[in-house]
């Protein structure tokens, strides 16, 4: 059927309720909107689902959710796996509950045990208690840091990571081979939770994920010490994290916790907030201002399904907050790890730390200075937890640590997607061991640049709507693809790693190699001083990202840098 067709469908046809038949019926005389709503089905891409929350093919809706829940459904019988059942979170944003439910009841239908948190949880605990409780699959309903008006539905392997090929195109052939709604199963709520199918998780969940992020401090003591006058402010984005993070940090003995009341509770239209992500400056105005209010040490924010984490700190010479960006912040906790567990004798035998090859180089320098393996992967947290399952099936490495430019980080192998719950922990651990010396994070990212390099990273993004964007995405690519540059402005190119090909071009003699990775739509350039940039459409969003990196002799000397390459990129892609 073609859009049109589609509309006509949504709005006559019995399977679908008054309520999305009157939404429809808003829009009968505004073509382009139709069209944008039912030209395709929304894309279950190799994460999931994601996108506007409205009735139609192309958007978030109890129809798009149990569809793609029967696809997967689908899949995990024929992997033998009802019985082992799938765990489903959800967190504060709109439809989320309900979302959840259709996809539990989805499940129910067809057989399947679906372990459904009873409220509101962070998507690195449903990583978690998926493995906890044995099941073969996982599904957390979340839009991570996007705008209000999006939801998502990102499902997870029984090794806690997000899917991995060949699961994913697997899954995504059993979802996109149903075309027919009526062919979708669901049952009632009170039945499946009569037949055992509908079965609600909660508390002893939280206690053992509590228990295991315990385990990954270094030094209590230095906690204790210094729990009375360390002064952290926090804020939950009107998100999962609240309960969470207060608790591990209570816990610990912090004492001096001030949480950022107008974004405390749940607010799926996050009222005070323009953009939920802690990657936007303006989106810490509120924590800011609580900070020098109270004279805080360290300044914490947790997207809405607390799995990024954005981070400031105090300069204790100037009195400014300065913000850290995710490779900044990774950093600290990482080598902090790498030092303190090699000094005190608990680092495992063949540790491992695993970025993606978006993230700062120092994190392989830093690596090299503590003996451990550095291997890069795709970009993605869900490669980084799939190291994990290799080492673990393998035997050949231990997991440290793992983090991505994006703001995630994993400490431990509790969960396998970035979490910023044991983020908050171990950052504060850093925090309580740079207070009791009388110095300040800040002062601990200056020693860090003074020894491994001034590495500064940055990235840009267009957004590109529509079928026309789309359009326009890939002609970028397929164009730098064609007629890659030989520079970009003073940086010369002396490698192209095209990873959708999988081939390494030396710029400079021709010779061919291999990436080592997964096919992707991804074009990397290496160029001189460990310098780099790289390109690539978003998995999730209709945007085209362009990352860069430099390495400076100092901080004014990496800004300047930074920035001649980012206007270089720019005039290109435009």
């Amino acid at each position: 059927m073609n859009y049109r067709e589609q509309y006509d469908f949504w709005i006559s046809d019995a399977y679908f309720d008054e309520t999305t038949k009157a939404e429809l019926l808003t829009i009968k005389d505004n073509e382009k909107e139709i069209e944008d709503r039912f030209y395709k089905d929304l894309e279950f891409g190799t994460g999931g689902l994601r996108g506007v929350i409205g009735a139609g093919t192309n958007r978030m809706n109890i129809y798009t959710v149990r569809k793609a829940s029967q696809g997967l459904a689908n899949y995990i019988l024929k992997q033998g796996g009802a019985d082992r059942g799938i765990a489903i979170a959800y967190d504060s944003r709109r439809m989320s509950p309900e979302f959840a439910e259709v996809t539990a009841l989805c499940m129910a239908a067809n057989g399947i045990k679906a372990y459904v948190f009873d409220s509101l949880r962070p998507t690195p605990e449903l990583s978690f208690a998926l493995r906890k409780l044995g099941c073969i699959s996982g599904v957390v309903i979340t839009a991570s840091h996007n705008p209000p008006e999006y939801n998502g539905y990102k499902v997870y392997w029984e090794d806690g990571a997000q899917i991995t090929a060949p699961k994913d195109k697997e899954i995504i052939a059993e979802v996109n081979a149903i075309t027919d709604y009526y062919t979708v199963k669901t049952m009632d709520k009170a039945a499946a939770v009569e037949a055992g199918l509908f079965i609600s998780i909660g508390k002893e969940i939280d206690d053992a994920y509590m228990a295991e992020l315990k385990k990954q401090m270094i030094h209590p003591e230095v906690i204790r010490e210094a729990c009375k006058d360390l002064k952290i402010v926090y804020s939950p984005f009107n998100g999962t994290g609240n309960v969470p993070v207060c608790r591990i940090l209570s816990e610990l003995g912090f004492e001096q916790v001030y949480v950022v009341k107008e974004q405390q509770m749940p607010d799926p239209n996050f009222t005070t907030l323009e953009y939920p992500n802690p990657e936007d400056p303006k989106a810490f105005t509120l924590a800011l201002e609580l900070a020098r209010e109270v004279d805080a040490d360290v300044v914490l924010a947790t997207d809405p399904d607390a799995d990024r984490l954005g981070v400031y700190a105090k300069d204790i010479r100037t009195g400014q907050y300065i913000p850290f960006t995710g490779n900044m912040s990774g950093m600290l906790i990482c080598e902090y790890i790498l030092r303190e567990r090699t000094t005190n004798g608990t680092m495992p035998v063949n540790p491992a730390l695993v970025s993606t090859i978006v993230t700062t180089n120092m994190a392989r320098v830093i690596a090299e200075k503590y003996g451990v393996l550095f291997i890069e992967v795709l970009t993605g947290f869900k490669y980084i937890g799939e190291q994990i399952k290799f080492f673990e099936q393998s035997g050949s490495n231990n997991f440290v640590f793992g983090l991505e430019e994006s703001y995630g980080c994993l400490a431990g192998t509790h969960a396998r997607d970035k979490d910023a719950v044991v983020a908050v922990m171990c950052l504060c651990e850093v925090a309580a061991w740079c207070k009791i010396r009388g110095i300040s994070l800040w002062d601990m990212m200056l020693n860090m640049y003074e020894q491994y390099g001034y590495y500064k990273e940055t990235q840009y993004t267009i957004t590109l709507k529509g079928i026309d964007g789309s359009k326009q995405i890939a002609a970028m690519m397929d164009k730098l693809r064609k007629e890659p540059p030989k520079a970009f402005g003073e940086f010369e190119v002396l490698a192209l790693r095209d990873y959708r090909t999988g081939k390494v071009t030396d710029m400079v003699t021709g010779a061919e190699g291999k990436t080592g990775l997964p096919t992707s739509n991804v074009l990397y350039f290496e160029l001189p001083k460990d310098c780099w940039c790289c390109v690539r459409p978003s998995g999730t969003e209709p945007k085209i990202k362009f990352y860069m990196g430099v390495k400076g002799t100092s901080l004014e000397d990496a800004e300047a840098q930074l920035e001649s390459l980012t206007e270089a990129m720019k005039a290109l892609a435009f």
